[in-house]
């Protein structure tokens, strides 16, 4: 068989290419680290922000009982959902750092970066080296990506783990039956077990992105089906990646109970006769992927043999059918989608490989090659700059002295309001605790769940009652509220400024 051509033609080359890759994908994720946790989901990374750092004030020396109470008990006020992993590692590194935003965005970008290491490591086995750093280089360089993978929740760290299952488990296919193998399969197969396990582990969803490859690695068919089935390392593998999630699934339902409301609203029937399902699912590939590279992704599926096809074939499986099951939140929730952007870039790597082999072919002389590579630079720098742009777009910090002024306006008061992330910036920045209003989202949802919303008027008078002040600083929510918006002019103006309006509940307005 005739050999491809590379574009990289030397070892130097490629390596050199990879540590650029490396270098560029850490730098773009530490530009303006630490702004607030506001750019990107922020009701979820405020979350993380509220444990960390009543975990951080559980233990540290210096700080009044007053603040270390309503950290604690901001930290425990809060739903978990999975195990507080980098929440810990967090509060574990402020007692060297002190309370600062870029340490979460530190870790979730390193792990990101070591799935990128991996994820070379496996499109190397399925394509070339070529294919390889472009499949790497999309993995790093998707603005979606670079955004998504810097923010303070499990997500990065869960798509590291799957990434170091999918290569681990797909070297253990292949050194299954090679000669001399034993220790080697072995050795693959206990780290694939750990690997799936702490994916699932770090966050449930995982696990349908896990079975998607160990299924795949089990159709790229280098040996039949029955005879794979029958190695014993397939059965450990199995076990050390349900363990981990299980023990805490039991002890998180029947020992502790707070998980037990955390698995229902996810699943709704009804939607796969709604468009709106479908085409929110779109939506949301659109801005994670892009339609093109989504095309192309899903193109590149010919391109591979038929067992490595069969690999990858599985893993888009095992998406869909996490869409099918988590059919709200696929269609409303953009981080959902985070685990096809390893998958789309696996899929892109054979295009690449193609293209790569062509360019080759095309630029042998040493000027035409140069032209090339500088294409390659100039591609990577304007998809960087428009990231950078779009990181610098706004500073997040002024927040934290406006939520100061708000807290200072209400002491002393019991508030209830329609605020950002259900009062979580409140809580952080101000140190208080606000009843929050719904969203509107939240109406939507339940009325979705329920057949139908509260009277209006029942719900006020339920979230308001025994409440001083009513906080509004987000009005684009508001105005989707007209309820809401109308009742709020019953009562005066208690205080205003620049991003907030405070009314007063404590009498009418005349």
């Amino acid at each position: 068989m005739k050999e491809t051509p590379s574009f990289f033609t030397s070892r130097k080359a490629w390596i050199t290419a990879l540590v650029v890759i490396f270098v560029l994908g850490l730098s773009i994720r530490f530009y303006d680290a630490n702004d607030l946790p506001l750019e990107f989901h922020s009701t979820r990374q405020m979350l993380s922000v509220l444990k960390a750092r009543g975990m951080y004030y559980d233990t540290r020396p210096g700080v009044t009982r007053a603040e270390r109470t309503f950290a604690i008990q901001q930290w425990k006020l809060r739903a978990s959902i999975e195990p507080e992993i980098m929440e810990r590692i967090v509060a574990f590194t402020y007692r060297y750092t002190g309370e600062q935003h870029w340490v979460a965005r530190a870790y979730s970008s390193i792990f990101w970066i070591i799935g990128g290491f991996f994820l070379f490591l496996l499109a190397r086995r399925l394509t070339s080296t070529d294919g390889a750093l472009a499949a790497t280089a999309f993995y790093l360089f998707l603005p979606y990506a670079v955004i998504a993978s810097r923010s303070f929740q499990p997500d990065p760290l869960m798509v590291m783990f799957i990434i170091l299952f999918w290569w681990a488990v797909y070297e253990w296919e292949g050194a299954l039956f090679a000669e001399k193998s034993s220790k080697r399969s072995w050795l693959f197969a206990v780290l694939a077990g750990l690997f799936g396990g702490l994916a699932i582990f770090v966050k449930f969803v995982a696990a349908f992105f896990v079975i998607g490859g160990g299924v795949g690695a089990l159709l790229l068919g280098r040996k039949p089906l029955t005879e794979v089935l029958k190695q014993p390392q397939a059965y450990v593998m199995s076990v050390l990646g349900i363990l981990p999630g299980a023990a805490y699934a039991v002890y998180g339902v029947w020992v502790a109970g707070y998980l037990g409301q955390q698995f229902g609203g996810r699943f709704i029937p009804a939607y796969f006769l709604s468009p709106a399902y479908y085409l929110g699912w779109v939506n949301m590939l659109n801005l994670v992927i892009g339609g093109i590279p989504l095309m192309l992704a899903l193109f590149g599926l010919f391109f591979f043999d038929d067992g490595k096809r069969r690999f990858m074939l599985a893993l888009w499986a095992g998406y869909v059918v996490f869409g099918i099951f988590f059919n709200y939140h696929i269609a409303s929730h953009d981080y959902y989608s985070l685990p096809l952007i390893p998958i789309a870039a696996l899929s892109l790597a054979p295009l690449a490989e193609l293209l790569f082999s062509k360019l080759a072919q095309l630029t042998a002389a040493r000027l035409l090659r140069l032209s090339a590579v500088c294409i390659l630079i100039l591609g990577v720098f304007a998809s960087l700059w428009g990231t950078r742009t779009q990181l610098n777009s706004v500073d997040y910090r002024p927040e934290a002295q406006m939520w100061a002024e708000i807290s200072q306006t209400v002491d002393g008061y019991t508030i209830a309001g329609l605020t950002q992330d259900y009062g979580s910036r409140m809580a952080y920045w101000g140190w208080k605790y606000i009843t929050s209003w719904p969203t509107y989202g939240d109406l939507l949802y339940r009325d979705d769940l329920l057949g139908g919303q509260r009277d209006f008027e029942k719900q006020f008078a339920t979230i308001v009652a025994k409440k001083d002040l009513f906080v509004v600083t987000d009005f684009a929510d508001l105005n989707r509220q007209p309820f809401l918006k109308e009742k709020l002019k019953e009562f005066p103006v208690f205080a205003q400024g620049d991003g907030y309006i405070i009314y007063d509940l404590m009498e009418d307005s005349e």
